[in-house]
């Protein structure tokens, strides 16, 4: 049958195909890499090793007839970037499981998919310089693809950013702007393709740099990334400080073509949440990405939204739920599944 391979990719060929398309580059902090057993890692003098896993499973996370391949392992790769930004991080080293059906390694438009996906994530390893040193591979035992990212990163030591460091009167700030994923993943779902333009879906940037300068220059108290959406993910860094929270509406930087509900509720915009001091001077823009200031932390346990006329009316997390179900879908947003 055309485009059926004689003899399905066996697991060898597979890590070959791996170490070629995604582990070219090495890195300081990896000392042995894909081949062996185990990866070693150089931890940089008086720093502290930080460690985090995302998983992307089909249907939940992607779906192959709306997410380009390469976007799949942009996308996979991205989310663990996106952790270690919201800690002030720096990354040492990335670690991919693989889980693929058979048919995906006995054809040859699975392993062009294959190929794409280890495109897309040795792009944004290339960019950020993060080297993938090692993971697994395994048949999947159904028809769906799933990727797991395992990411190490490094801090100087006690200087890791936090949820748990807010106190009440710091400012609240977020980078770039807000709905853009959730608006480009209604397009998809709708049918509708962008062809050129930013896609904050489909290629979205973590801010690791901008997370390495809070560290770096020590203007943040408490900081998260935001992929569950605002309302969602500020909820959890006020419960970590033990806090409250006002969120001001006209404040809110909201991408052109999206709606308020998508910046509130969206999510997967990975832009990166941080409270800092009210004394604290943080610019407008660090590296290039822009900053601003959407509210303050205040006593208490309650999160509001203020709106243009000074009321002020609970803000409830109607982001992403991970567990029974998917995004608490809110009126008049065109937020859907997968995530």
């Amino acid at each position: 049958m055309l485009g059926v391979m004689k003899r399905p990719m066996g697991e060898l060929e597979l890590i070959d195909r791996i170490r070629e398309g995604a582990g070219r580059r090495g890195g300081a902090g990896v000392a042995l890499g894909i081949g062996d057993d185990c990866a070693i890692l150089r931890l940089p003098k008086g720093h502290e090793l930080l460690v985090t896993t995302d998983l992307s499973l089909e249907g939940r996370h992607f779906r192959r007839e709306w997410h380009p391949a390469e976007s799949v392992g942009h996308r996979a790769l991205a989310r663990g970037l996106s952790d270690l930004a919201a800690m002030g991080a720096k990354p040492l080293a990335a670690f991919l499981s693989l889980g693929l059906p058979r048919e995906m390694m006995a054809s040859r438009a699975g392993l062009r998919w294959v190929d794409g996906f280890l495109r897309g994530l040795g792009w944004l390893a290339e960019e950020v310089g993060v080297p993938l040193a090692g993971g697994d591979t395994s048949e999947a035992a159904g028809e769906q693809v799933l990727a797991d990212i395992v990411l190490v990163g490094s801090t100087p030591r006690g200087r890791s950013l936090r949820r748990s460091g807010g106190e009440p009167g710091d400012l609240l700030y977020v980078t770039g702007t807000l709905g853009g994923s959730a608006m480009e993943l209604a397009e998809l779902r709708d049918g509708r393709r962008r062809r050129s333009g930013e896609h904050p879906h489909l290629y979205p940037a973590p801010r690791v740099g901008v997370g390495l300068a809070l560290v770096r220059r020590r203007l943040a108290s408490a900081a998260i990334d935001l992929s569950d959406g605002l309302s969602t993910d500020l909820g959890h860094l006020c419960r970590e400080s033990r806090v409250g929270a006002e969120v001001w509406e006209e404040r809110l930087p909201v991408t052109a073509g999206a709606n308020l509900e998508e910046a509130l509720h969206g999510g997967e915009d990975y832009e990166l949440l941080f409270a800092a001091p009210a004394k604290v001077r943080v610019p407008r823009s660090i590296g290039g990405v822009a900053v601003t200031a959407i509210g303050r932390l205040v006593p208490g346990r309650a999160v509001w939204m203020v709106g243009p006329d000074g009321m002020r009316k609970a803000l409830r997390p109607r982001g992403w739920e991970h567990f029974g179900g998917s995004r608490a879908k809110a009126p008049g947003s065109r937020a859907g599944k997968p995530r």
